[in-house]
């Protein structure tokens, strides 16, 4: 595996580990339930996401850090 893909990867677990933190903070504030099912999946979603944001947007940053004076306006 690629540095690149295990980078996306991880941002992707943290992402999903995140959001279930969130979660946990939300039902013990709000006196709520969210079912484990409802968790799981929306944090798969989460996950999943980050890691298809996180490989567009890093390949972005770095082209933009590579070119700085392209970047700045006028």
């Amino acid at each position: 595996m690629d540095d690149r893909t295990r980078e996306s990867l991880l941002w992707g677990v943290v992402g999903a580990l995140s959001f279930l933190v969130l979660v946990q903070g939300y039902e013990l504030l709000a006196a709520a339930t969210v079912t484990v099912g409802v968790k799981a999946g929306v944090a798969l979603l989460v996950g999943l996401a980050t890691t298809a944001l996180t490989t567009v947007v890093r390949d972005r940053l770095l082209d933009a850090r590579r070119r700085p004076g392209e970047n700045e306006s006028p």
